[in-house]
């Protein structure tokens, strides 16, 4: 049997079950919206798991779900190594999002990492403490600030809202995700002109031990994708 997990509500669960429906597998919510059971029809040997986007990638390693769909986002930055761990079947076409990093509009000199970096030092220089950036991305920020050579920060952790830390004053800088660039422009943020951290979007992965049954090679010829 195939465990296959879903996002479990929203804009991305209809689009993944559009998805799914367009190569003749049907996926539906069991009962309520309050119920996280699912069905399936249109494909033997495979069950509906429904997950928030955020648990997928550890069900998956853990090996409690053999398929799921989320975002590279979330895989490349909760999971370290992942790729030892999964494979990545394929983009479903949903779901875009970038990781940016954004100052405020205020900032009039800053538009690049190397305007940040200069900015970062004399602030540190100023205040005694270095400049914040407010994210709940730190792994993939650190690894990208120090690939840049950027050293004058540090990351406050924000799991909501983090458009709204600069106003608050609990950070001078954000990192996060963003579709249209609409709230960041609300908040009076501006995007570096660097390319984004990262380009997410909804995605296909397999557990990769599980990748080799013979199920999941019919499920995925039946789809249309391959391993």
């Amino acid at each position: 049997m195939i465990r296959l997990g879903v996002p479990s509500k929203g804009r991305l669960m209809e689009q993944t079950f559009d998805w799914f429906a367009d190569r003749g597998v049907r996926l539906s919510r069991s009962g309520s919206d309050r119920e996280y059971a699912g069905r399936v029809e249109g494909a033997d040997d495979v069950s509906l798991v429904l997950l928030s986007a955020g648990e997928i990638p550890r069900e998956l390693v853990a090996g409690r779900i053999e398929l799921g769909v989320t975002g590279t986002d979330l895989v490349r930055e909760k999971l370290p190594g992942w790729a030892s761990d999964l494979i990545e079947i394929t983009p479903m076409g949903f779901g875009h999002a970038d990781l940016i990093l954004a100052v405020p509009d205020c900032w009039r000199d800053c538009d690049n990492l190397d305007d940040l970096t200069s900015i970062a030092r004399d602030f540190r220089a100023a205040h005694d403490f270095r400049l914040r950036i407010a994210t709940k991305y730190h792994r993939l920020v650190r690894a990208w600030l120090a690939e840049h050579e950027v050293a004058d920060y540090q990351l406050v952790d924000s799991q909501g809202a983090t458009e709204g830390t600069v106003a608050n004053q609990t950070a001078e800088a954000i990192a996060d995700i963003t579709s249209s660039g609409a709230t960041l422009q609300a908040n009076n943020l501006k995007i570096l002109s660097e390319e984004p951290i990262l380009r997410s979007q909804a995605t296909l992965f397999a557990n990769r031990v599980a990748a080799d049954g013979p199920e999941m090679a019919r499920f995925l010829a039946q789809l249309g994708v391959a391993v």
